[in-house]
């Protein structure tokens, strides 16, 4: 069973559950101390040792439910106990009939001799479901059917198995019976034709359990390395989720640990003024505390028809991790700029994002967005801020207003770009790109989430 625990682990692994290698010890102590023989105390004792959110737990005991048959191994439903005195005499068995006909044809076929000798027909001819389904799982572990991932490797694991449990025996057995056209022959095939369909159901459980959470990661995995304006309609559903779990691993990364408060400078002035009244005697001491401007973040966005699609997910993300980044102004532009804050108060995130793409999409003039940009927010910009700007910098051959950036630079404690164009095509064209970055801190090419992702991880490192 510690086979068991251990791939069960590598299950939750591929759900997105995060279990380290002596959160594995702990799943087996408490195996092993809570014994197998009751299944709900089981799942409800691996639950406590390894989920550690709702969430993590509703999808564990998901995965249990179906990694873990409903009765475990060693295990068997007991079958009702019946009267002797009230069961009529039965004839025998169909199997022990089979079984008379195909030892007595053995003498004559030396193979079938072979597959009579095997425990894999002799639990056949037994309906030793028990057995037979325990020689099953030692199968599918001798052949590594745990690692199946695609629908296309079925018939293969299928195989294995069958190579496994001994099956070339009683393939030749029926190889024997035709050639010599037995009237045995379609009897050995109805247990050969049963064997594999209980086989190919184990593989197809087994590839509907692991596949499920592989197949996501393989997807995630190509969503985010696909450019966002290129993503198909029917997969927005699969991105936002996307989105959200990258959010949501950068906030357990980054979330703020409580920092010990440091008293600062004793205030002497005022120490010594208050101890007047008691003679000198400083009962109440008094510190200088030092103010320092709280950090925010300006996110400017263009949402003209090139770039909409990128601004949306920078959107989503910033505002996917609220509780994390420090306080986020948004703005959005074309043509004109105007704050979009308050759109994501009043409404979900992506209603307000679809509304501010309706308010300001267009056609693009940077110098004007920036004429724009300095009246609404320039004088708040400190030290403290961080600007973020997402867009081409193509400019329809108008004026830049590069002195505006500039003054933005000057101000702010970084400027950041993220442009979706590759860096070939800065400053192709109408591009304004190349003169805009000597105004930036930090230039780079952004056009999928996984690159997203990483500048927002460097840049909540730095807000550290």
């Amino acid at each position: 069973m510690q086979s068991a625990i251990t791939g069960f682990i590598q299950l939750l692994r591929s759900h997105e559950l995060r279990v380290s290698p002596a959160e594995t010890l702990d799943a087996m102590a408490v195996a092993t101390t809570l014994g197998y023989g009751d299944r709900a105390r089981l799942r409800d004792g691996l639950a406590l040792s390894l989920a550690k959110s709702a969430r993590e737990e509703a999808i564990l005991l998901r995965c249990f439910d179906q990694y873990f048959d409903k009765t475990l191994a060693g295990q068997a439903d007991p079958a009702p106990e019946a009267d002797p005195a009230a069961a009529p005499e039965s004839p025998a068995p169909p199997q022990e009939e089979d079984a008379t006909l195909l030892q007595e044809a053995a003498g004559e076929f030396p193979e079938l001799g072979e597959a009579l000798a095997t425990p894999l027909l002799q639990q056949l001819l037994d309906n030793d479901r028990t057995e037979l389904s325990l020689a099953m799982g030692q199968a599918a572990a001798a052949s590594g059917l745990g690692n199946i991932r695609m629908f296309t490797q079925k018939g293969q694991y299928t195989r294995r198995m069958l190579d496994a449990l001994g099956e070339d025996a009683l393939r030749r057995a029926i190889i024997a019976l035709e050639q010599a056209d037995s009237p045995l022959l379609e009897l050995l095939k109805g247990y050969s034709d049963n064997l594999r369909e209980q086989v190919r159901d184990s593989v197809e459980r087994e590839y509907l359990l692991q596949a499920e959470g592989h197949n996501r990661q393989f997807l995630d995995d190509i969503l985010s390395r696909t450019r966002l304006n290129q993503l198909e309609q029917r997969y927005m559903d699969e991105v936002r989720e996307l989105v959200r779990k990258m959010a949501r691993k950068l906030a357990a990364r980054h979330s703020r640990k409580p920092k010990v408060q440091k008293r600062g400078q004793l205030d002497m002035g005022r120490t010594l003024r208050r101890g007047i009244a008691t003679d000198g005697v400083m009962f109440n001491t008094y510190w200088r505390k030092v103010r320092r401007d709280k950090p925010q973040i300006l996110a400017l966005c263009d949402v003209s028809g090139s770039v909409a699609a990128y601004a949306k997910f920078l959107l989503l993300f910033l505002y996917s991790l609220q509780d994390v980044l420090p306080r986020v102004r948004s703005f959005a532009f074309s043509s004109h700029l105007g704050e979009i804050s308050e759109l994501f108060r009043e409404h979900p995130v992506e209603k307000a994002i679809e509304l501010a793409n309706w308010r300001y999409g267009g056609a693009t003039d940077y110098g004007s967005s920036l004429e724009d940009f300095a009246e609404l927010a320039l004088n708040d910009i400190n030290s403290s801020t961080t600007v973020i700007i997402l867009g081409d910098a193509r400019n329809n051959g108008g004026d830049p207003r590069l002195e505006i950036m500039q003054s933005v630079y000057q101000r702010a404690r970084r400027v950041l770009w993220l442009n979706p164009e590759s860096r070939r095509a800065w400053g192709s064209g109408d591009s304004e790109m190349l003169r805009y970055q000597s105004a930036c801190h930090f230039a780079a090419e952004c056009n999928n989430l996984q690159q997203l992702e990483r500048i927002i991880d460097q840049l909540l490192r730095l807000n550290h």
